[in-house]
């Protein structure tokens, strides 16, 4: 018992340093490797198979600096049926001069039995850990180590009920280059942790269950053996008497809880565990779609960088002054990065790779793995594309919390100081984030961006172009206490395997080979020849390679030696815009694949093509990467979007007038068919005219060129906030004059114009009724905007985040408006005609007469103030009438615009973030541009080569110049437009080929 406080002893739990690498030597055949675990003064726990016909065992243990050290180990007891083995150290071999705690030193192992799903972890040295020894001084032979490697995951007593084994589920290894062994191999023995005590001991890998799995052998399971057996494995090792004694896990009285810290509050864990889940499920369908490491993971290498870009490395370890600070070891691969992100003490880590280098891979891999490992509480990574930010007129805090409002909406419920849970969480300090694109910062402006990021001490990881960089660090100083790490350029070694495996294979006099067999070949025999030289240089990078594995997959007529051929492809430069090129019908492939096949989904490669260059040039139009559907259209003029959105409001509200005039004049009235037309067409005219010029100037005022948010509420009839409802009062104002104006402009109209035509039916209700309509109208038309206030609640918490589910809100946002039009307008005007004294004619007596004028001042409000409403105020209203009417006419865009980006995302063209699209990579997008952009300029403007000066600051551009120093098109001072997410590095498998 602790006498503190009367608790019993928490157990110790995993010690690193009284892990072992177990190393034998056997008379026949090479030695074996495995793990184990010192659980007591002179006794080692491993797998019994690791030292199975061993004549001699060495035991490694970490020494305090971080070497090693090696003692003689002894096989005293084994079990091959449970294998399990329990090894003798040496003889005062292990004392406190050997590295490590001495024999008096190691306190007792625990021991427990599962009874439950639980968390587990276990520390060994797998064969995926191999490394060159790059400090050893034999550089003609180098050896080679393992590295430690902590698996940590979960496991059940369920699985493996047979084998009587554990079932451990952890993260799988990036890479398994040897396919006939398991990259596991080397972790047998290691202990397996669970809550402070040991349950088992890894024993084997069965490859059929995938590289995320491995069984243990299980404490429980032990207790089988015969009692004198178990009798001497409770001596040597300190395992209870019986299995009764062992601890069960999850224990039934769980420890004291801690006292909860201040932002452990309610409302934070529920938002930041909804953004963790939110963000995790994102990422992950985006690696599926884009097909990164399938088959097979390009093997995507860092190291610190040498260049002068970062801080000194006392300032990154935050050592006390004086202390001298050693450089971090920070070289890796892929599935390193958490890794070496966490071994920086300050958590501020700067991405250094070219344009295709793997960057935003390794964000992606970054995000996941650390979401996979987090525990409650912890911060959640989230990836931030810099290029939309303004550093000099937004903050960084205030851009972050914009951002994650735009990406995942539930954030924008009230809370917390700063009005929203977005908020909350970034003061609360519960977002890492990924900061995607430095480099992509408008220019001029990153000097200040750096300047922003010094202010604080926030934990970070930001990615952005080596030369971009030095060049802000060299007028501005580094980033404070940030390590940097370099991406490396591709070998042939690395990128071989991912090339054949994503190939068809070619089988000839027994063995596998594809059509890359021959390329690599003069790669690695030839690298200096004129097109290997060439095709080298261009496969440094992770995207070409993965263009290169899309375009010549199985492409008729394509052979990938031809990217050898010098006559074809003379520089580095033209292998790149081949590939670039070639990219688009390559996976736009129209042939048919498969049953019932949809002929939508077969689009053929130049509409898609057409298509898609149209966005990529409204995206350079808009000096952005994102591509919101809320923005498509609004790099037209000004005056064109306002002619289109006036006429289709003067169409839905002059149609509807036009029509809804018939049965009134034909039931009310003495008057014919050929006098109710003749009248429905005149008032059609005349109001659907008024509407289309109110509604279309009003939207030019409104929106004043820029595209209109999409609305981030839902309405409900209950759920309403103090925010929205304090908006009760001011819109029911602005509809009330809105109304009333429009109002006394209709009743000019039906006096002053449509009477004297000789469409006078007598039912204007005189001076009265000249009075009352205003009024109704007026008051109308305030208390729908006042009720529309009213009943607006945020989006909820479980709503999912992507372009279609937001375009969906919206339009039911707009749907619900109008049918509050109706109702508004509508049953106050049934009334009042309904109660007039007396039948007009013979026709119609006043209950009949107030229904039908009810329902038809219902329908023309629903259509002309609702829907008007819509078109002018709303981004669903503004889309519908761009981007799914006007734009699909002129043939710049599909009529099924959201089915076409789904389909293009699905293809590997475009990649989603939270609610925006965007190109796969920046590169991309600027051949895009640059082959469409002087056609859609002449489409906007009427004249080549210029852009409409009206949407770009009122300063032309030329065309997008894409060259070998430049990916991105060219502003005529030489600077580039700002872009989001880095231009999205995408690679490995990304080129995903339709089924369709």
């Amino acid at each position: 018992m602790n006498p503190a406080d009367g608790r019993a002893a928490e157990p110790d739990g995993l010690d690193a340093g009284r892990v072992v690498q177990v190393l034998t030597a056997r008379r026949a055949g090479p030695g074996r490797r495995g793990s184990g675990y010192q659980v007591s003064g002179h006794a080692v726990l491993t797998a019994a198979h690791v030292v199975s016909d061993a004549v001699s065992v060495r035991l490694r243990f970490f020494t305090e600096d971080g070497g090693t050290t090696e003692v003689t180990g002894e096989p005293v007891w084994a079990d091959a049926a449970m294998d399990i083995a329990v090894l003798r150290i040496a003889r005062d071999a292990r004392d406190a001069s050997a590295g490590g705690p001495g024999a008096a030193e190691v306190r007792p192992v625990r021991f427990a039995a599962i009874t439950q799903p639980v968390e587990c972890e276990a520390l060994g040295f797998p064969r995926f850990r191999l490394r060159l020894d790059s400090a050893s001084t034999d550089r003609a032979d180098p050896p080679w180590y393992r590295d430690s490697h902590h698996a940590r995951g979960t496991t059940t007593p369920l699985s493996y009920l047979r084998a009587g084994s554990l079932e451990i589920s952890v993260a799988p290894p990036e890479y398994d280059p040897e396919p006939d062994r398991s990259p596991w191999e080397g972790m047998s023995g290691a202990a397996v942790w669970s809550g402070g005590y040991v349950i088992g001991v890894v024993s084997e890998h069965h490859r059929f269950d995938g590289l995320g799995r491995f069984a243990a052998s299980q404490v429980k399971r032990w207790y089988r053996l015969a009692p004198d057996r178990i009798s001497a494995l409770n001596e040597l090792i300190g395992l209870p008497a019986d299995a009764d004694r062992l601890t069960r896990l999850p224990q039934l009285s769980p420890p004291r809880p801690e006292t909860p810290e201040p932002d452990d509050a309610p409302e934070v864990r529920e938002a930041a565990g909804k953004l963790a889940r939110e963000v995790s499920e994102q990422w992950r369908r985006e690696g599926r779609w884009q097909r990164v490491g399938d088959p097979s993971p390009l093997a995507v290498r860092f190291g610190c960088t040498e260049r002068n870009v970062f801080d000194h490395w006392a300032n990154i370890r935050r050592v006390p002054f004086g202390t001298v600070a050693e450089p971090l070891p920070l070289d890796g691969r892929l599935d390193r990065i958490v890794e070496v992100y966490e071994s920086v003490p300050s958590r501020r880590l700067v991405v250094l790779g070219e344009a295709g280098s793997g960057k935003t891979v390794l964000t992606l891999r970054f995000v996941l793995d650390r979401l996979r490992a987090r525990a409650a509480g912890d911060r959640v990574p989230v990836v931030f594309g810099l290029g939309s930010w303004d550093p000099v007129t937004t903050s960084l805090d205030d851009w972050l919390c914009g951002q994650l409002v735009r990406d995942y909406p539930f954030l924008d419920a009230p809370a917390g100081k700063r009005g929203n849970l977005a908020g909350l969480l970034l003061d609360e300090d519960k977002i890492l984030p990924v900061l995607d694109g430095f480099d992509e910062i408008a220019s001029g402006l990153h000097g200040a961006a750096l300047r922003a990021l010094n202010r604080t001490t926030m934990p970070l990881l930001l990615t952005t172009r080596p030369a971009e960089y030095s060049r802000v660090v060299e007028d501005n100083g580094v980033l404070t206490e940030a390590a940097v790490i370099e991406l490396a350029d591709l070998t042939v070694d690395d990128y071989a395997d991912y090339l054949h495996r994503g190939s068809r294979p070619v089988r000839e006099g027994g063995e596998d080979s594809t059509a890359w067999q021959p390329v690599l070949a003069r790669l690695r025999e030839e690298p200096d020849g004129p097109g290997a030289a060439n095709l080298a240089q261009v496969f440094a990078t992770p995207l070409m390679v993965a263009l290169a594995r899309t375009v010549y997959r199985g492409t008729p007529g394509r052979r990938p030696s031809d990217l050898l051929d010098v006559r074809k492809f003379a520089s580095p430069e033209a292998l790149q815009e081949h590939l670039l090129a070639a990219f688009i019908p390559a996976v736009y492939d129209p042939t048919p694949t498969g049953r019932g096949t949809s002929r939508r989904r077969r689009r053929h490669p130049e509409r898609a093509q057409r298509w898609l260059g149209y966005l990529a040039a409204h995206l350079h139009e808009l000096d952005t990467r994102d591509l919101a559907w809320w923005e498509l259209g609004t790099t037209m003029r000004l005056s064109s979007r306002m002619l289109v959105v006036g006429f289709l409001a003067a169409l839905a509200f002059g149609v509807t007038t036009g029509i809804g005039n018939l049965p009134v004049d034909l039931l009310a009235t003495e008057h014919g068919l050929g006098f109710a037309l003749g009248r429905g067409l005149a008032v059609g005219l005349l109001h659907g005219l008024l509407a289309g010029l109110v509604f279309g100037f009003v939207y030019g005022f409104v929106s004043g060129g820029a595209p209109r948010e999409p609305s981030r509420v839902r309405l409900q009839i209950f759920g309403g906030t103090r925010q929205t409802r304090d908006t009760f009062l001011p819109r029911s104002l602005l509809g009330l004059g809105f109304g009333l104006l429009f109002a006394l402009v209709l009743v000019f109209l039906d006096r002053c114009l449509v009477a004297p035509l000789g469409f006078d039916d007598g039912l204007d209700g005189g001076l009265l009724g000249a009075i009352l309509f205003p009024l109704e109208l007026g008051l109308g038309a305030g208390l729908v905007l006042g009720i529309m206030a009213w009943l607006e609640a945020p989006i909820e918490i479980g709503s999912a985040v992507s372009a279609s589910e937001l375009l969906s809100t919206n339009r039911k946002n707009v749907v619900f408006h109008m049918l509050v039009w109706m109702l508004v307008i509508g049953i106050p005007a049934g009334l009042g005609f309904g109660l007039l004294s007396g039948p007009v004619g013979v026709l119609m007596p006043g209950p009949v007469r107030g229904l039908l004028a009810g329902l038809v001042f219902g329908i023309e409000a629903a259509f002309g103030g609702g829907l008007g409403y819509g078109l002018s105020f709303t981004a669903w209203g503004q889309w519908v009438a761009l981007s799914r009417m006007w734009l699909p006419l002129t043939g710049r865009l599909p009529w099924a615009v959201i089915a076409f980006l789904d389909d293009a995302h699905r293809r590997g063209v475009l990649r989603q973030a939270g609610a925006v699209y965007q190109f796969r990579h920046a590169r991309l997008q600027d051949h895009l541009t640059q082959i469409s952009q002087p056609h859609h300029a002449f489409r906007r403007s009427g004249s080549p080569g210029r852009a409409d000066p009206e949407h770009t600051g009122n300063r032309p551009r030329p065309e997008g110049r894409l060259d070998s120093g430049n990916t991105r098109p060219s502003r005529p001072d030489g600077t580039h437009s700002g872009t989001t997410h880095g231009g999205a590095d995408w690679l490995p498998g990304a080129g995903r080929e339709s089924q369709g």
